[in-house]
């Protein structure tokens, strides 16, 4: 009789495990509404997500569908689930990893992200509003320019500036980003225009038009590293 009771309690717990499941994996949201992904700017080209997710929290289920670039601003390690299926172990994302992936051109894919860390996983990512590329040429840069990614939908620089450094003149023949990894003050040199002094924090963003010519230098106390996209 022990035994049959001990069976039945322990088929009933995996019968209620499994329908919490069910459940929790039925609330799947668009990425834009996904936990812990906040939009905080969308214009014509992109959408652009702040991720921040604490530690031992998670996403929720959430379904990817436009192409995306993003860029860590923290590690952490991160474990994913797929509908249906268990926990994948838990893997590092490396602060200033960039990641291109091309959900249009594969079906829609539903996920759950969880932090299995101590640390945040913060994350700055962007989401393509057009669903093709073509509109815009993007420029070639300077040595100071590290590429980091080069695909049919963007093109990625690292620039890392000790304090005093300078990098040369690049016009930017195509809009897009700048992402901030490490902080401190800048100086932008524009032609025919006073140096403009700006702050820089870790995990700010700024959107960057097309058709500037500019220069920059470090000039505050401390190492500055960004990283600058440019649309395709």
């Amino acid at each position: 009789m022990r035994h049959l009771v001990t069976a039945l309690l322990a088929a009933l717990t995996c019968l209620l495990a499994q329908a919490a499941r069910a459940e929790d994996e039925g609330l799947v949201v668009p990425i834009e509404k996904a936990l812990f992904h906040q939009p905080v700017f969308k214009n014509e080209f992109v959408t652009v997500l702040k991720i921040d997710v604490p530690p031992h929290r998670d996403t929720g289920f959430h379904t990817h569908t436009t192409d995306s670039v993003s860029i860590n601003i923290e590690a952490a390690d991160m474990a994913n689930t797929l509908p249906g299926q268990p926990q994948t172990p838990p893997q590092h994302s490396r602060r200033g990893q960039a990641n291109f992936t091309a959900y249009s051109k594969q079906p829609p894919r539903t996920h759950k992200a969880s932090n299995m860390g101590e640390t945040p996983f913060h994350n700055v990512s962007f989401i393509f509003n057009d669903p093709q590329p073509g509109r815009f040429q993007p420029s070639t840069r300077g040595a100071a320019y590290n590429q980091i990614m080069d695909n049919e939908r963007a093109r990625g620089w690292r620039l890392v500036l000790e304090p005093g450094q300078t990098a040369d003149a690049i016009t930017q023949s195509a809009p897009g980003l700048r992402i901030v990894l490490d902080g401190g003050v800048i100086a932008e040199l524009v032609p025919g225009q006073p140096d403009r002094g700006m702050t820089m924090r870790q995990g700010e963003f700024y959107w960057q038009d097309a058709g500037v010519t500019r220069a920059v230098r470090n000039v505050g106390t401390t190492r500055l590293e960004l990283v600058e996209f440019e649309l395709k």
